[in-house]
């Protein structure tokens, strides 16, 4: 009957890819990096009782624990031997300074906050509000000692985390001491403020009162280097130009980084390598190994045998030991195929970049990409990828992150890296004349003439890479 519905069954074949969870929990592991799967791994023996670490040696602590003072003193036959100034706690007269080696430990891994704000309370009187005010001020400038925050916005959060609003006053006088503080340029505005401050502080003379005026009217024109229309506006000669310019070249653009003492680890990043790589030069091998030492995990002997079943208390301890159990095994299984999936991986980037290996030399990089690792593992791309995401290598000529040693090649016609371009322009770019430097269209035709024929649009692409400006903003005078 018409309009009327009908029910009707219908087979269908449909390809679905679905991960379990397994393959979910290896995802993870493989993008971690050492010192994350260490973590990883301490978290899971302090979380589940049924894993340990196997073959734990036994802590012989008691038959050694003669402190360092015992051992230095053992040095000496007996008492009579001993130096005098061994028997006293500090030996100074009462005109020597007396430090202390903890103070001096800590001075030395001092924060840039902490140096600015003892600066600032050793070279400036200040009442306690507004020296609490510049303190804030101090904690808001960033890495290279800028204020990116308005004034306002600290007087609100002073508001809020102290519970009285200073004025107007009290804020210009903090603020200016603070831009007081050497070095000069802290507590700068932005780069233009930066230059200021800085040569408001160099004596006199005719290139700096050139390069005052420079900055203060005629920074557009300074930081795009129109160097002629800069000169027609100042109505100087060339000669004097130059000496302004040099001046400003002088300055620092980032006054935080040379505070002494200053042990930022915003500015020091400290890299783990995940992977060893060794050459032996008369076998013509390589060997790779993991960097960190990932202990060997096994399941604690008491989760190994199962109670006789008497009582439902008993019935629920068992469960809980067969469910501590089989977690257990499977993080040490997922640790097992960790490591072999990203020592796969790595012996795999080494059998590609052989060359670069052996001397170090980035113009020895061969165009790899995330497929040509995965069609010689066997593993998914996506698996390739989160293994190298991150990781580092380290080698007898430094430590390189594994992103370095991927690269497409230019085009399909060629056979260079990357790399290897990227070496050939910086080398034609240092090499020009910076009265006149090269255009991009110019440096394609430098690289076409030494073997290299790509697209105008790449030299760009791999110009900007490299750091270098176009050509106007290349100039010099």
């Amino acid at each position: 009957m018409a309009g009327k519905e009908r029910l009707e069954q219908i087979q269908a074949t449909r390809l679905l890819q679905k991960l379990n969870p397994q393959q979910l929990a290896l995802g993870r592991l493989l993008e971690m990096t050492g010192l994350e799967f260490e973590d990883e791994i301490k978290h899971e023996l302090d979380d589940n009782p049924a894993l340990e670490i196997a073959d734990q040696t036994q802590d012989n602590t008691d038959d050694f624990n003669e402190s360092s003072e015992q051992l230095q003193l053992a040095d000496y036959a007996d008492e009579d031997e001993l130096p005098s100034w061994r028997l006293n706690a500090n030996n100074h007269s009462s005109d020597d300074p007396y430090y202390d080696a903890a103070v001096l430990a800590a001075d030395d891994s001092m924060s840039t906050f902490n140096i600015l704000t003892r600066r600032l309370d050793d070279e400036h009187q200040l009442d306690l509000a507004t020296r609490h005010i510049a303190h804030e001020i101090i904690g808001n400038l960033d890495d290279n000692g800028y204020l990116t925050r308005s004034l306002d916005e600290i007087s609100d959060d002073i508001a809020i985390s102290e519970g009285f609003y200073p004025t107007n006053h009290q804020i210009n006088i903090a603020y200016e001491a603070v831009r007081a503080l050497d070095p000069a340029g802290i507590g700068a505005r932005d780069l233009r403020d930066c230059l200021l401050l800085q040569l408001n502080r160099i004596k006199p003379s005719i290139p700096v009162l050139t390069a005052k005026e420079i900055v203060d009217k005629y920074f557009d024109l300074f930081s795009k280097k129109h160097y002629d229309r800069l000169q027609g506006q100042l109505e100087i000669s060339r000669e004097n130009l130059s000496d302004a310019l040099d001046v400003i070249k002088s300055l620092n653009p980032k006054p935080a980084s040379s505070i002494e003492g200053a042990n930022s680890a915003d500015r020091v990043r400290h890299i783990t390598p995940d992977f060893v790589v060794d050459y032996d030069e008369e076998s013509d091998k390589f060997s790779v190994s993991m960097a960190n030492k990932i202990p060997e995990l096994a399941i604690e002997e008491s989760f190994s045998v199962e109670p006789v079943i008497q009582t439902k208390a008993v019935a629920d301890a068992i469960t809980f030991i067969r469910k501590k159990r089989e977690e257990a095994n499977s993080f040490i299984k997922l640790v097992e195929l960790r490591s072999l999936t990203l020592l796969a991986i790595m012996r795999a980037i080494v059998e590609i970049q052989k060359d670069f290996f052996i001397t170090g030399d980035s113009a020895d990089l061969r165009p790899m990409i995330l497929k040509d690792i995965s069609s010689r593992t066997g593993l998914d791309i996506s698996v390739v990828s989160r293994a190298t995401a991150g990781k580092y290598v380290v080698t007898a000529h430094g430590t390189f992150p594994l992103k370095l040693l991927f690269n497409e090649k230019p085009s399909t016609e060629s056979d260079a890296s990357t790399p290897e371009i990227l070496a050939a322009l910086s080398k034609i770019i240092l090499a020009e004349d910076k009265n006149s430097p090269l255009s991009d269209r110019e440096l394609q035709l430098a690289l076409k003439d030494m073997g290299y024929d790509i697209a105008r649009r790449t030299v760009a692409k791999y110009r900007e890479r490299l750091g270098m400006p176009v050509a106007r903003l290349r100039k010099t005078i």
